[in-house]
């Protein structure tokens, strides 16, 4: 990491260099970013180049709009799943997705042994990659991801890390393409804690071009390399990364306001302590009040109803989160088309632009 000095507030951005292409341009372009991923890891969002994660984007549009044109695109591919982690979402879109597109998925459950404990990870990646197309962990340490994927021939997503979240990531800004069309130049606020889920997001929206405000309380920013790095991308892109401790200032004219737990899994013996650092940062109707009034309210859920949002604010028009919960399922078929090769692109690209 570099000296570059990181932007706290608004307005401080420097001046982007000429912007990276956002878009795929041709087919040229998609086959040759599909090409590039076939084989790849997904440890963090910034693994993926900006055009790279613009084909991810557009072939999600396509599996969803075109579902049985993947109907047997991943035929007899096996996908195992490692969670140390409970799940809901991950789980069920997970599995739902490989096998509406041909494939198997194994579940295995780590939350009572955790992994590497049993058997080194390099020991079992030797294994797994005898029998199985893909893995995917679900962990606390983010080290075990980036070990696993080293020692793995077949590719590797990461389904949540104490450090990122990248498949979340991908669908919150699918829904929100969905939403406004594009993302490029959006208006996009976090509220609460500098966690995971915030990580992924900072270096989506970078990827994307969008302007991301992240208001939390001192002591629980973002962590410095992912600024740097999420700063770094956006000024290939026309981004911005903006940070405040200012709730009402980060969502004060935005196109999406997004918040997350206070306490993260593997935090829960400070839920206490952190209860009343974050009651300013509750997501309620007077915050969202601030957004623009077509502004859409975003949570990865599971929420903690009236704690870090409100039930007007999670149940009420301007939320937008079972939508994102149901473009997991999307997203994730199409990252995994991507990783094991089965990427195709609908002719003519009508998905994107018949939006």
């Amino acid at each position: 990491m570099g000296s570059k000095t990181i932007s706290i507030a608004p307005g401080e951005n420097p001046v982007p260099p000429a912007k990276a292409s956002l878009g795929i341009q041709s087919d040229t372009a998609f086959t040759e970013a599909s090409k590039r991923l076939a084989g790849r890891d997904l440890c963090s969002i910034a693994d993926f180049t900006v055009d790279e994660m613009a084909a991810v984007m557009e072939l999600a549009h396509a599996v969803k709009t075109n579902p049985e044109d993947f109907r047997h695109a991943l035929d007899a591919r096996q996908m195992v799943m490692f969670f140390e982690k409970a799940s809901l979402r991950t789980r069920l879109t997970f599995e739902a997705a490989i096998n509406t597109l041909g494939g198997n998925a194994i579940f295995v459950d780590q939350t009572q042994s955790p992994l590497g404990e049993r058997e080194s990870l390099g020991d079992m990646a030797h294994n797994i990659e005898r029998w199985m197309n893909i893995i995917v962990l679900r962990t606390y340490s983010h080290d075990t991801i980036t070990e696993m994927a080293a020692c793995s021939r077949v590719p590797v997503i990461n389904a949540l890390s104490d450090l990122e979240h990248p498949c979340q990531a991908i669908a919150d800004f699918f829904t929100l393409e969905e939403r406004f069309g594009s993302v490029e130049g959006l208006q996009f606020a976090y509220v609460g804690d500098g966690n995971n889920v915030c990580h992924s997001l900072m270096l989506t929206a970078a990827q994307l071009g969008a302007h991301c405000t992240v208001a939390t309380p001192k002591g629980f920013a973002p962590k410095l390399d992912i600024i740097h790095k999420a700063i770094e991308i956006s000024e290939q892109t026309g981004g911005t990364i903006t940070l405040t401790s200012d709730p009402i200032k980060a969502v004060t004219g935005v196109d999406a306001v997004y918040t997350d737990v206070c306490t993260s899994m593997g935090f829960e013996h400070e839920a206490t302590k952190r209860a009343p650092i974050f009651a300013p940062y509750q997501v309620n109707e007077a915050l969202m009040s601030h957004a623009k009034a077509d502004a859409v309210f975003m949570h990865c859920l599971p929420a903690h109803r009236n704690a870090e949002v409100t039930n007007a604010v999670l149940d009420g028009p301007q939320s937008v989160v079972f939508d994102q919960a149901e473009n997991r399922m999307h997203a994730q078929k199409a990252l995994l088309l991507m990783l094991l090769g089965g990427a195709k692109r609908i002719p003519n690209n009508r998905n994107r632009h018949n939006r």
